[in-house]
């Protein structure tokens, strides 16, 4: 877990909640989503932006996830989630 950020498991729940923050602030509509939600969704977007960029090649073996590669991740992962709540 502590190769998302690059940092520890307090500093990735941080990074995550902030990411998860910005990820909902910027995306239209309303995500009605707890704390614990918003971290995950956060760290989420930042295992998503890793796993992406290194099938693209844009991040080696071990480099975590930019900032903004995670928010871009989780932006990605809430129009996901209301594709599916939509359908539900």
């Amino acid at each position: 877990m502590e190769q998302i950020f690059g940092g520890g498991i307090l500093w990735t729940l941080l990074i995550g909640f902030l990411a998860g923050l910005l990820a909902r602030a910027l995306k239209p509509g309303n995500d009605k989503l707890g704390f614990f939600m918003t971290i995950l969704l956060g760290i989420a977007g930042a295992l998503l932006a890793r796993f992406i960029g290194g099938a693209l090649g844009w991040y080696g073996p071990g480099d975590p996830a930019g900032f903004i590669a995670s928010v871009v991740g989780a932006i990605v992962l809430l129009f996901i989630y209301a594709m599916v709540k939509k359908k539900a």
